[in-house]
């Protein structure tokens, strides 16, 4: 039996009741496969325990504090990956001890809050400017803390980080002279690359990012400075990342869902990649059938993200969920096969911002409901 809330009356505020059949969800909501998620935790564990590699899991991807806790007690995670101070401040709050905010922080209320959280966790930070070491080390003199930064260099994504190389050294010289701050070693993640989806094009991405980490921590070493963690990688590329000898730490974070996204991501053999089942299911009721060949559903852009495409329909290959407004999915029905209230399990497009649109998962296994988790962190987005 998973852990989480126990036994709850349906109403207002959520969407199931512990022991309520599948079919009586109500929806849209969204719904894990406990079977299909703790096997995808188990098999991440085994692939980083096999390359010898630490994995920090993405809380940033479910927002949960019940997911976490499960990664990190059974799937051998070390801590959390944030974006956000107040996401990484949730988190601290319900027992996650060690907190990494891969992400720049410049304000200076939540570098105050940084510091403070500090005191609490272990918690780092990235960066990638110069100014921003005085602004850290201010802080943490301040709450007489010790922040952890590292250094985030820009391996070919074109979006935050500091040059390889150079730079990133003098960088790291100004964090390890700095009172307050702990120089914990490089960010080296290559997000644009992990939805490439053609293999050798993905791997020669990656190959580049692991060059330039290489040629960072050797720089580093050179310069006399410990470089203890070189962190990165995701779903999409973690196989390289995780072999290079040079990556420490795994940063993954949607391989305990899968979306649909990310199922369009080729492996060597141009097969979709496998190894990790969909676990994490938008649950929609059809509530309009009148006009031929279609229907309606409950779950429209309010309830997920479509950036990475519109959602598919898990199991069917009969119906196609093919347009969605506010507060609807169109769904082409040629065989007018659906009736009113038949559920369906939408895989959308981009687990991470559809996760922040709701307060509830809804565990199940058997077809039974078995737990009720919070989206804990939900809108903790500054």
């Amino acid at each position: 039996m998973m852990d989480g809330l126990g036994p709850l009356e349906v109403g207002f505020d959520v969407p199931a009741e512990v022991g309520m059949g599948e079919s009586d969800i109500q929806t849209p909501c969204l719904v894990i496969d406990l079977d299909a998620f703790e096997q995808n935790v188990a098999t991440m564990r085994g692939f980083a325990a096999d390359m010898g590699v630490d994995l920090r899991v993405h809380g940033k991807m479910h927002k949960s504090a019940d997911v976490a806790r499960y990664q990190i007690e059974k799937g051998g995670a070390v801590g959390v990956c944030c974006q956000k101070v107040s996401e990484a401040e949730a988190f601290a709050r319900v027992g996650i001890t060690d907190v990494l905010i891969t992400n720049q922080v410049r304000s200076p209320l939540m570098i105050d809050r940084l510091a403070r959280l500090a005191k609490k966790v272990r918690a780092g930070v990235c960066i990638d400017d110069i100014g921003n070491v005085a602004e850290l080390s201010d802080a943490a003199v301040r709450a007489g803390s010790e922040i952890e930064v590292l250094v985030e260099i820009d391996c070919g994504a074109g979006r935050c980080g500091v040059e390889p190389g150079v730079a990133s050294v003098d960088l790291a010289k100004a964090v390890v002279a700095a009172p307050g701050l702990t120089f914990r070693g490089i960010q080296a993640y290559h997000g644009g690359a992990q939805h490439v989806r053609d293999f050798a094009e993905r791997k020669a991405h990656i190959e580049a990012a692991i060059a330039h980490a290489r040629d960072t921590r050797d720089r580093l070493i050179e310069a006399g400075i410990g470089c203890p963690s070189v962190t990165g990688a995701g779903t999409g590329s973690y196989p390289f990342e995780g072999r290079s000898g040079v990556y420490t730490e795994l940063q993954c974070g949607s391989y305990a869902f899968m979306d649909a996204d990310y199922q369009q991501v080729r492996d060597e053999s141009g097969a979709p990649l496998s190894e990790f089942k969909n676990a994490f299911f938008l649950l929609t009721s059809v509530m309009s059938n009148i006009k031929r060949g279609q229907a309606v559903c409950d779950a429209g852009l309010k309830v997920q993200s479509v950036d990475s495409g519109l959602p598919v329909i898990f199991g069917r290959d009969d119906v196609e969920y093919v347009a969605c407004s506010d507060e609807h999915g169109t769904i082409r029905d040629p065989g007018d096969v659906l009736r009113i209230n038949e559920k369906l399990k939408l895989v959308p497009g981009h687990c991470d911002p559809t996760c922040n649109i709701h307060d509830w998962y809804v565990g199940v296994r058997g077809g039974a409901v078995e737990c009720l988790w919070p989206v804990t962190a939900r809108g903790k987005a500054y």
